[in-house]
């Protein structure tokens, strides 16, 4: 998912805006020949993400880092556990640190929320999905730190899939306005899906032929409903009033899909930190 040229040119961008004309703290306290060694450390419990973007980060400033992992992306690290050991020129060590922990603590957090909603569904086979509500310019790595958490993907960009929200709808003027006009001019390849909030729109999708019915701040009972309605003849999503003590209530009614903004914008960052020997 993370192509190894889009992360580098991320990557040096984050540098260039954190480094800038350069690093005059590291670079008046150190020589060429100073040598750091350090071990990136956790101080919480949650699944570990960005390994190759941390490695990125090193690699980038010197070839002369060395960074052996004890953990993968998707792994379990518990508090206390070393994740990796750095050793190398201490210049580039300390001048990459911060941008280094940047990336891993927020792919980390994102894993790690994502787990959490993912193991509260519980024996369901709803999957927990991301939206399209992510930090601009960072939705790659968003994205890839769900999938190592256990979730599914909702579509990456606006061209990926065609979803009819209720102002498509008023715009269109209907609903099935709005999904005939897609079917004309959309290419094979793309699905269409539908944000539905009563049943009489789920009815209307299913007789439209929408590939994907979104249940949009529907109540339990009538997402209930709706899954007994649509009987397989699309896939289902759940989307609204989604978190932890709801999440497996959702996932009960049959529902395939449960998206949530949540395990994104409200994960915050894991408390990783690299300590210096």
């Amino acid at each position: 998912m993370l192509n190894k040229f889009f992360v580098e040119n991320h990557i040096k961008n984050a540098l260039q805006e954190d480094i800038g004309f350069g690093d005059i703290t590291t670079d008046y306290l150190t020589n060429e020949k100073d040598s750091l060694s350090c071990e990136l450390n956790t101080r919480v419990d949650g699944i570990f993400c960005g390994k190759n973007v941390f490695e990125a980060v090193f690699k980038i400033l010197s070839d002369e880092i060395d960074i052996k992992f004890y953990f993968n992306d998707g792994d379990r690290i518990k508090k206390g556990d070393k994740i990796a050991d750095i050793k190398g020129p201490a210049r580039f060590i300390l001048m990459g640190e911060r941008t280094a922990l940047n990336y891993v603590q927020r792919m980390s957090a994102i894993a790690t929320e994502t787990n959490k909603y993912q193991s509260a569904i519980g024996n369901y086979p709803a999957k927990i999905a991301d939206t399209r509500k992510t930090t601009p310019g960072f939705r790659a790595f968003e994205k890839y730190s769900v999938k190592m958490g256990g979730g599914a993907l909702h579509r990456f960009n606006l061209s990926d899939c065609a979803m009819i929200k209720d102002n498509h709808i008023k715009f269109a003027g209907s609903l099935t306005n709005a999904v005939n006009k897609l079917k004309v001019n959309l290419s094979h390849a793309h699905k269409i899906e539908v944000e539905c909030d009563t049943i009489e729109q789920v009815r209307e999708a299913l007789a439209c032929g929408a590939d994907i019915i979104m249940l949009d701040n529907m109540s339990v009972e009538m997402m209930r409903d709706c899954v007994k309605l649509i009987n397989k003849k699309a896939v289902v999503e759940a989307s609204g009033n989604v978190n932890l003590s709801t999440v497996q209530e959702i996932a009960a009614t049959g529902v395939d899909i449960i998206s949530s903004s949540a395990i994104v914008a409200k994960a915050g960052t894991l408390d990783l930190g690299l300590d210096c020997k």
